[in-house]
């Protein structure tokens, strides 16, 4: 399991979207298990994929990525940012 970090000033809205895009059934072919305003999880492959956002009061996201089994997908998304 890994968990990584990054800030970007993206929009949440916008960070769910791109979340969805890269992990679900269009990128990597991920099944959502659970989403909310802050966080969404996809599990597939024996492993999971669990992302958070945290809007801070610098105008900065916080976007958190945990995940087993997945973790260099984990850390190229990030990279996207």
């Amino acid at each position: 399991m890994i968990v990584l970090e990054k800030k970007t000033k993206m929009k949440r809205d916008e960070l769910i979207k791109k979340v969805e895009s890269f992990f679900g059934p269009g990128g990597e072919g991920l099944v959502i298990s659970s989403k909310s305003d802050c966080c969404i999880t996809f599990q597939g492959g024996g492993g999971y994929v669990t992302v958070t956002l945290y809007e801070e009061d610098s105008g900065y996201t916080r976007v958190q990525v945990e995940s087993r089994e997945w973790d260099y997908q984990g850390k190229k998304f990030l990279e996207t940012l």
